[in-house]
């Protein structure tokens, strides 16, 4: 989709696992600009289907409001749609388009080392058997009081995306986990499912789910969704070039408060790790920052990731 597409919402969605470091700050930010420079509403989802901290969701949003960022509609829970996204799986179960998983963690580790396999990718195990196999292990399951996980079987073994930075990126259809096998819904089934129902149009995040982009955008399709426009953002690595996290000592907003650097301080800090030229690397505000940060200037941003040093 060509980027003068104009309307619908770009959105934020962190899951509520602790307090945001800058990197979660950054795509924040980044998140946001990608939304206003394009004509967007940028929404805000909480993704908490799968591990929650306690108090985690709290501090996230006041993190958020203390960084400046003001979203254009209340906060959507994950949770809170869990009846949208069991229906969803039964219309793709009726389309064909789920298979019965009966595979342990161990059984995928140890077929996925086959060539044929992608990296972290289904091996295709449960795909392949037949009705007498099948029956076999449904009755085994049933006399265990347990059921089969639910796996994507879409037609498409590639899917191609459009990303603002990366251009069109063509991937490997996954067959992924849709429904647990203790009857929770997925990730990847949940937030296509909220993406349309906010109406995102536009997904901003960091480039370590670039390749996840091509299954979500499958799942889209076989469920008769738009498929979003994709902004992969560079990821904000430690000295080691290891994803940045609290391990890597004052990396949160509270805990840089408590050395005494504030707000403005932490907003020009992620402007300089934009590395687009003075204007933003003077920013200390984020309201500032957003106006400087339009379509064609956030279009140069560098792909390579953020290594921060530690110093503010």
């Amino acid at each position: 989709m060509p980027s003068s597409f104009r309307g619908g919402a770009g959105r934020f969605a962190p899951s509520p696992t602790g307090d945001l470091h800058l990197g979660n700050l950054r795509t924040a930010i980044l998140a946001h600009a990608w939304a206003k420079a394009t004509g967007r509403r940028c929404l805000l989802r909480v993704e908490d289907i799968d591990r929650v901290r306690s108090g985690s969701t709290e501090r996230q949003l006041e993190q958020l409001q203390q960084l400046g960022l003001r979203y254009d509609a209340a906060p959507l829970i994950q949770t809170t749609r869990t009846e949208a996204h069991h229906r969803a799986i039964e219309t793709l179960r009726s389309r064909g388009f789920l298979f019965e998983c009966y595979c342990s963690r161990k059984d995928i580790q140890e077929a996925a080392s086959a060539p044929h396999t992608p990296p972290g990718h289904y091996p295709g195990t449960c795909l392949h058997l037949s009705e007498e196999e099948l029956a076999q292990k449904r009755e085994l399951f049933a006399q265990q009081g347990r059921q089969p996980a639910l796996r994507l079987n879409v037609p498409e073994k590639e899917w191609t995306i459009f990303d603002e930075l990366h251009g069109d990126y063509t991937g490997p259809v996954d067959n992924v986990v849709i429904r647990r096998n203790d009857g929770a819904v997925a990730y990847n089934l949940a937030v296509v499912v909220d993406d349309a129902y906010q109406g995102i149009d536009q997904v901003t995040r960091g480039d370590d789910l670039l390749s996840q982009a091509p299954t979500q955008a499958a799942i889209a399709h076989a469920l008769g969704l738009a498929e979003p426009v994709y902004v992969h953002v560079p990821l904000a690595l430690n000295q080691e070039g290891q994803r940045l996290s609290k391990r890597d000592g004052a990396v949160t907003l509270p805990d840089l408060q408590e050395q005494g650097i504030e707000v403005p301080q932490v907003v020009n800090l992620i402007a300089r790790s934009l590395d687009l030229g003075p204007q933003v690397d003077a920013c200390q505000s984020v309201t500032d920052l957003l106006q400087v940060l339009d379509e064609s200037t956030l279009r140069r941003m560098p792909l390579h990731p953020w290594v921060w040093d530690g110093q503010i």
